[in-house]
């Protein structure tokens, strides 16, 4: 695997190694030491996918608190989508900033995503399905989000929106989802 920092602090794109034959290939996906020797955070406590009808479909921007902060690598097995992030560490460097990657079956890219920033997605096939391993399960109670077009943040998605859930089209700005979190701290 090679593993390239991103503009993000702590976020790395992973790009699979294939050993081909004319079978076809063989490729480590994920492996503790390699991870590990990149100062990442290698436990998985959970794996999901998603799949996802329609070219267009948004699906973020999730994260969730501390003590259930995970980190994610993403990786797209069907079809393509563009894979954003967005820090939302406070004390960060980049803190507010956005990066996006267009993963698909083809490229084989993985996005690491360190804890604390939001993850969301654009399918830009249809028919697109996402793997994901996740560093802690997923807690209903400490999820949360942000607005996909969130103006502050600015993040310029490569496709009209197609689909969307209402749960997602609820979410907050992230200066609302700041003010309702310092309110709920006292």
């Amino acid at each position: 695997m090679i593993f390239k920092e991103t503009s993000l602090k702590d976020a790395f794109t992973v790009q699979i190694e294939k050993i081909e034959d004319n079978r076809g290939y063989f490729a480590t996906t994920f492996a503790i030491p390699d991870f590990e020797a990149h100062g990442l955070n290698a436990q998985i406590r959970q794996t999901s996918s998603s799949f996802n009808k329609t070219k267009g479909t948004i699906r973020g921007m999730h994260f969730q608190l501390p003590p259930y902060a995970e980190t994610k690598l993403v990786r797209c097995v069907r079809g393509a989508i563009y894979d954003v992030i967005v820090d939302l560490r406070p004390n960060s460097p980049t803190f507010k900033k956005w990066q996006g990657f267009e993963l698909s079956e083809s490229n084989m890219l993985m996005y690491y995503i360190p804890e604390g920033f939001a993850h969301g997605y654009q399918t830009l096939t249809d028919n697109a399905e996402v793997a994901y391993m996740l560093g802690q399960i997923y807690s209903p109670q400490h999820a949360r989000g942000i607005r996909h077009d969130d103006e502050e943040i600015g993040i310029k998605w490569t496709l009209p929106l197609a689909e969307i859930s209402q749960r997602d089209a609820a979410l907050p700005s992230l200066k609302e989802l700041m003010e309702v979190e310092a309110v709920m701290r006292g």
